[in-house]
Parts: C-alpha cells; structure tokens; sequence
C-alpha cells in the first residue's frame, strides 16, 4: 500500500461507539459503501466453541478484502480483547476473487460476503459476552476503513432461526479441505519464488486461480499460472521471508476452480 492510501486510511477511519449487547446479533454499523454486523448462533458448545459471522454489506461497485489482498489493501481483523469469557476468534474466508484495477493487483469480495468465525469461550459454562473491535477496508475508488465496536450477547436470543440460517450459510459457503486428489503440493521453485502444482480432478486448468496469505515474515506477490499439459502450475513471487524457516504452522492458500474451491495449508520451505 503506497503513502497516499495509508494517508487516506488514516484520514476517513471510521469509529463506532459501543453499544450494550442485547442479542444474538449486532446493530448493523454502517458507511458510505456499506455495512457490517456480528451474528451468532446459539451459546457455546460443550467444548466451548460459539459461531458467529462477519457480515459485510457492500453496495453496487464496492469491494472489499479478502485475509490476504495482496498488492494492496486492509485484510480484515478482530479483536476481542473487550470481550468477557471469549478467549479467542478465528475468522474464516469463502472463496475470493482477483481483481486488478489498474494500480494494483488484489484479493477480495465484490459482492456481499459473509466471513465465518469461530469463538472460543474460556468457560464453556459460564456467560459470555462478544465485545468485538473490527477492522477492514471497503473500496469503491478510494477505500474506506471501517473500524467499529460490535456487541453481541449470544444467549440473548439463542433459538434465532435468522440468525442461525445466516450462520449455517456463511460455514456452507467455506471451500471443502484441501486433499491429495484437489489441492496444491510444493515443487522446487527458483530463488524468490514459490511453485506449487495443483490438482483438479475433472476440472479445465485454465480457469484455476490460487490465493495464498503470507504469514511469519512471508510477504507473496501475484501468483503466474503456468499451464504444463493437463496441470497449471503457479509461480508465486516471495517478496518477503523470514531469517529462518518457523518451526511451526504453515501458509494458508485457496485453490478456486470450475469445479469447486478447496482451502489448505503448504508447510513452510
């Protein structure tokens, strides 16, 4: 993101007061662009998981980001910090889209999306109460952060069949786990580069894309498809990486085909 975006960032943030926790859903935070609200499903289960979801209105000919935009942009975050008995939240992402717009490359939603989450409570037994800080940017022609505070008591209302309908449809809507027969696997790239091969079972490897986040000091450029025969390949360029390969985890990555998506995780080379 170059000076004059991270300047116009700053410029129009956007603050949303909190507000008391009363349902199994947030009020609806709304800009120029759009809207965002919480919604959950139920209390926690007997291990203490609640799910919940990010909804990110968009109007007509906005956009926004997926977890990693690439080139430019402001992946969503949130923070639950304020929270009582929350300990912590995973978001999850639907398939993205790649846009180009002339000044950069990204990864993101041009269309209203619902990201999925997954709260943790510390005591599964106990109340809690969801007090969110989220931040993520919408773009039109210029982009808009929006940072608000999202409250939302998910034993409220804990039969909602809304809001459990909205719920259930954002986790439909996640790309199935990556597999050996529909995923991607590492091959020897070049100094600086990243190269995967992907697997589509019945699928045109012409129309595959794939997206990958970059993590502990992994910083990715716009991946190149190459076709070799029936299989695309992609050439990922690694802007940035850390001094030594983490001894944990790895990088998260969606394959986005003609026959479905497929999301997974390539360890770290």
């Amino acid at each position: 993101m170059n000076s004059s975006i991270s300047k116009a960032l700053s410029v129009l943030t956007l603050m949303a007061a909190a507000s008391p926790a009363a349902a199994s859903s947030s009020d609806w935070y709304t800009v120029e662009g759009g809207g965002i609200r919480l919604v959950t499903a139920g209390q926690a289960d007997a291990s203490g998981l609640i799910r919940g979801v990010l909804e990110i209105a968009l109007k007509p000919g906005w956009k926004t980001y997926w977890r990693d935009p690439g080139d430019a942009g402001v992946p969503p975050t949130i923070d639950i910090a304020p929270s009582t008995n929350i300990s912590a939240a995973t978001l999850d992402y639907p398939p993205p889209q790649r846009f180009d717009d002339g000044f950069a490359v990204w990864a993101g939603y041009k269309d209203p999306v619902s990201l999925p989450i997954t709260f943790a409570a510390g005591k599964p037994a106990e109340p809690a109460l969801i007090e969110a800080d989220v931040f993520l940017g919408i773009c039109e022609t210029i982009c808009i952060p929006v940072q608000a505070r999202l409250s939302v008591d998910p034993a409220a209302d804990p039969e909602n069949a809304d809001d459990s309908a909205v719920v259930e449809a954002a986790f439909a809507a996640l790309p199935e786990p990556a597999r050996a027969e529909f995923g991607v696997i590492a091959l020897k790239g070049e100094y600086k580069q990243l190269l995967v091969q992907a697997n589509i079972p019945g699928g045109d490897p012409e129309r595959a894309e794939f997206f990958i986040a970059g993590s502990d000091g992994y910083t990715f450029g716009t991946p190149e498809r190459r076709i070799e025969g029936d299989k695309a390949l992609f050439a990922i360029p690694i802007l940035e990486w850390p001094a030594g390969i983490p001894g944990t985890g790895g990088l998260s990555y969606t394959l986005v085909t003609d026959v479905g998506a497929v999301a997974g995780v390539l360890p770290f080379h």
